[in-house]
């Protein structure tokens, strides 16, 4: 059974959106030039058979002033080239860029976690060169070469059909090795793609994970790896040149065998007196150039359109998934309650992760997720933010359930709060605002909130935060994630560990915080149980194994002596 092709007419359709004005002028040119480059053919044969005597159509007075008209037109054809062909190559890929990261944009929240993200560098990067000159670029000179080949021919056979045959037969021998080999180069291309992937995640990983290489003393170790990279990349990327290498090679060996068999031919043919000049054979040594070069350009440039179609349809491909449908069913707002009922999920449909979990988290009030690692805390949090659909029961905000939400509409009503805090090279002020434009009374409102009016008074809201924030402490980190919530104004606020890598005065601070957010839904995964603040949650719901054993408020958990008893007690 074949698989089904993927469509990427809406990629392919990105090079040319309001970019149409450009491909015509580009177009027009690369028809001009074909017409130049057989006026000049032609010129050529007038001028050798008026300076050996023979009858022309034109005086050498008439054929110098074509000769400066073609010259006039082609410089013409060359400012349309240089005014259109740009602006048609570089808009047409800047929508194609801007169409593929709109596109990484609608997957799952969680895409990144289960993808490699080195494969959408490489596309953004490396491909789009191939893409460029194999897509793009090469449409002109494969479309110049299909006029000028139609445009030879017709001369040919005008001039002498017999002397035609000939050429027509010795164009096979090119034909006929740019048809074994062209494909082969679609292959090598796909080849150094995978290649450059790899070597992108290697080098990736490598810059991210930098402090672990060190800590452990794994530099000879990476270095290893990256030169074997390094090495494959380069095997691939020399094979590709040894097999472009080759495909001109065949098709040089082979032209010139036809170009020279013809001219032996047309001179025989003169030399007998049968019809042909000297002029007309010198015009067929000319217009062989235009017949044999598509048999070798053409083969070429399918197979480069190919490679570069190939790594359109790999994008694609990835880009289908991990993606969330969204309903037309729009929520607004929480009204309510967010109600679990007989939830069930595993990432591997075989091990479960959560087992028939019922509860509820009313507007307003504050919840506390506690257990021990791997009893499915975050995982819950998780499906909350519809990282994934496939699970058992339900999930309903109000009375709609979840996968009928669309993801807009979802990521308005809630935000979530990570132990890992991504923070961007901009200033503190953009990291807040996440670009966005707001009131400055309510950018105001949200430092003041989340604690950050010290760190502004001191650093300023334009300070560039570095690298992932390397120019922020953790705990600002955090605030800065409160207040991105808070500017947000999502009705429930889902924090993850968010605390589990500060100090315990930073933890506490950022807690109190997150717990002193009137008229938000806070539902907190902690491992931190402190006493004070573990008084402070309207419920506080212990998991262990994927399932909930008790849920209530300290006081009363306590006085149970059950399971949450006992990992509070343990952890004092």
């Amino acid at each position: 059974m074949k698989n089904k092709k993927t469509d990427i007419r809406p990629y392919t359709k990105q090079f040319y959106k309001g970019n149409v004005a450009y491909f015509i002028f580009a177009l027009c040119e690369t028809l001009l030039s074909a017409i130049g480059a057989l006026i000049a053919s032609w010129l050529i044969q007038q001028l050798i058979d008026l300076i050996g005597g023979y009858t022309t159509a034109f005086s050498l007075l008439e054929l110098t002033v074509i000769t400066v008209l073609l010259i006039c037109g082609t410089a013409v054809a060359n400012l349309i080239s240089y005014h259109s062909k740009p602006k048609f190559i570089t808009r047409g890929i800047s929508q194609y860029k801007e169409f593929v990261f709109s596109e990484i944009t609608k997957k799952n929240i969680s895409a990144f976690s289960s993808e490699n993200s080195s494969t959408y560098i490489s596309a953004l990067t490396n491909d789009i060169q191939t893409i460029e000159q194999g897509y793009l670029w090469s449409t002109f000179p494969m479309l110049e070469s299909i006029l000028t080949f139609i445009g030879a021919i017709a001369l040919m056979i005008w001039y002498s059909p017999l002397l035609t045959l000939i050429a027509i037969g010795l164009s096979l021998l090119p034909l006929i090795a740019s048809i074994l080999t062209g494909d082969k180069v679609a292959k090598e291309e796909k080849k150094v793609s995978d290649r450059n992937e790899a070597y992108t995640a290697t080098l990736r990983d490598s810059l991210i994970g930098f402090s672990v290489i060190k800590s452990f003393k794994a530099e000879a170790q990476m270095i290893r790896i990256f030169k074997s990279h390094v090495k494959e990349l380069a095997n691939a990327q020399c094979g590709k040149h040894k097999m472009r290498i080759l495909v001109q090679m065949f098709s040089s060996v082979a032209g010139i065998t036809a170009q020279l068999g013809v001219f032996i031919f047309g001179a025989y043919l003169a030399l007998s007196g049968k019809g042909v000049t000297a002029g007309t054979t010198m015009i067929f040594v000319q217009l062989m150039n235009y017949v044999l070069s598509p048999i070798g350009i053409i083969p070429t440039c399918i197979a480069e359109r190919k490679s570069a179609k190939a790594l359109v349809e790999k994008i694609a491909v990835f880009l289908n998934t991990n993606v969330r449908e969204d309903n037309e069913n729009e929520h607004k707002e929480l009204e309510h309650s967010i109600t679990i009922k007989d939830l069930s999920f595993g990432y591997e449909p075989e091990k479960p992760i959560l087992k028939n979990i019922n509860c509820s988290f009313e507007l307003g009030k504050k919840y506390a997720i506690v257990g021990a690692s791997g009893s499915g805390k975050s995982t819950l949090l998780n499906l909350l933010m519809a990282s994934y659909q496939n699970y058992d029961g339900t999930i309903c905000y109000d009375d709609t359930e979840l996968r009928k939400i669309s993801s807009s509409n979802l990521y308005e009503i809630e935000s979530i709060i990570q132990q890992n805090v991504f923070v961007f090279n901009a200033t503190i002020k953009d990291n807040i605002t996440m670009f966005r434009d707001f009131p400055e009374e309510q950018i105001s409102n949200a430092i003041k909130l989340s604690g950050l009016s010290a760190l502004i008074e001191e650093k300023g809201a334009d300070y560039l935060c570095g690298e992932n924030g390397n120019g922020l402490s953790g705990g600002e980190k955090q605030r800065i994630s409160i207040a991105r919530s808070l500017l947000k104004r999502s009705q429930v606020l889902l924090v993850d560990e968010a605390t589990a890598s500060l100090d315990a005065e930073t933890a506490y601070q950022v807690s109190s915080a997150i717990l002193g957010l009137d008229g938000i839904t806070s539902i907190v995964v902690t491992h931190s149980l402190d006493e004070g603040l573990l008084k402070q949650y309207d419920s506080i719901i212990t998991f262990k194994n994927g399932e909930i054993i008790e849920a209530g408020r300290f006081d009363d958990l306590i006085a149970k002596k059950g399971y949450f008893y006992s990992l509070f007690t343990v952890s004092q």
